[in-house]
């Protein structure tokens, strides 16, 4: 997959025919859309391209209006790449970019990219203020003679599937089933191991602690059944996220109590994918009663599966 980073610089030989839009998290809905492209670039012999952003509009239109994101930009290529992606385009969304019009843009996608087609979501816009819709863009497609394809809305259970409802399944309700059933796949953070109070340790639960990006989105505190990606390896895990109220630390963290491994890895990276939630994280008055609850959460992950690969 060729991996393009252009702001309309590049010049492309191939005839394309391009997925649009901002396809954080890859739900099921976007990998329909994806796969419609492929389909109908390979029926016309063109190449198949995915055009988004690397950053979210709103970190430059109202950054505080900006949604915390479902997916990191290293994931969503290799995602990509793996499907069978011909191209991929991450716009830089600046100052410069936001200013360009909707009929501009279409123009410099047929200039740059060679587009002789567009697949789109139902609800797709784009161009200055947004103001460019479906509508815009099948008039110009009659003007400067390339296809429209618009994909329809992805139910789950009867709901409209969205990047923004999945969010509110991880983050309000720690539903990681059903963020899993929407996305394709397992909800993931990734960051690097941080030193912590090791208090783990001295009741026989060390666990690591991870740093995450704070762009990225977070379920909803309590303990969760994991599974931890580590130098090629995936092992069971626990992990906590929340402000551990039988120790007061008043600091959110996420903490992962990893079966079977017990080595140091500060400074190092590693993936949780967030399996199931097991329970609401608890006040207990002794350790001792934490330790027997962290007992009971230890045997149910050695029950379950290993379900990343």
């Amino acid at each position: 997959m060729l991996v393009l980073r252009d702001n309309f610089n590049e010049y492309l030989n191939d005839d394309t025919y391009i997925a649009l839009g901002s396809f954080d998290g890859l739900h099921m809905g976007h990998m329909g859309l994806i796969k419609e492209t492929m389909g109908i670039a390979r029926s016309n012999n063109a190449k198949s391209m995915v055009c988004t952003f690397s950053n979210h509009p709103l970190t430059v239109i109202n950054k505080e209006l900006a949604p915390k994101l479902l997916m990191d930009n290293e994931t969503k290529e290799k995602i990509l790449n793996d499907c069978g992606i011909d191209i991929l385009n991450m716009f830089q969304f600046n100052k410069d970019f936001m200013k360009i019009s909707a009929d501009d843009f279409v123009i410099n996608m047929i200039r740059h990219y060679n587009a002789k087609g567009f697949i789109v979501g139902f609800n797709y816009r784009f161009g200055y203020k947004n103001l460019g819709d479906i509508d815009l863009l099948k008039k110009l497609s009659l003007k400067y003679g390339f296809k429209v394809i618009t994909v329809d809305p992805v139910k789950y259970n009867g709901e409209l599937v969205s990047s923004s409802k999945i969010r509110n399944v991880i983050s309000e309700d720690g539903d990681m089933i059903k963020a899993s059933k929407m996305l394709t796949r397992h909800f993931s953070l990734k960051g690097i191991i941080i030193s912590g109070k090791k208090l783990g340790r001295k009741i026989g639960f060390p666990t690591i602690n991870l740093d995450y990006d704070k762009t990225y989105i977070l379920p909803r505190g309590g303990v969760y059944y994991t599974n931890v990606r580590y130098d090629n390896k995936v092992y069971k895990g626990i992990t906590n996220i929340g402000y551990n109220p039988t120790t007061y630390d008043y600091k959110l963290s996420i903490e992962t109590y990893i079966l079977d491994f017990n080595k140091y890895i500060y400074g190092e990276e590693v993936t949780i994918y967030f399996i199931n939630r097991i329970r609401d994280e608890v006040k207990f008055d002794t350790l001792d009663e934490l330790v027997i609850q962290l007992n009971e959460d230890k045997n149910y992950a050695k029950k379950q599966n290993i379900d990343i690969i």
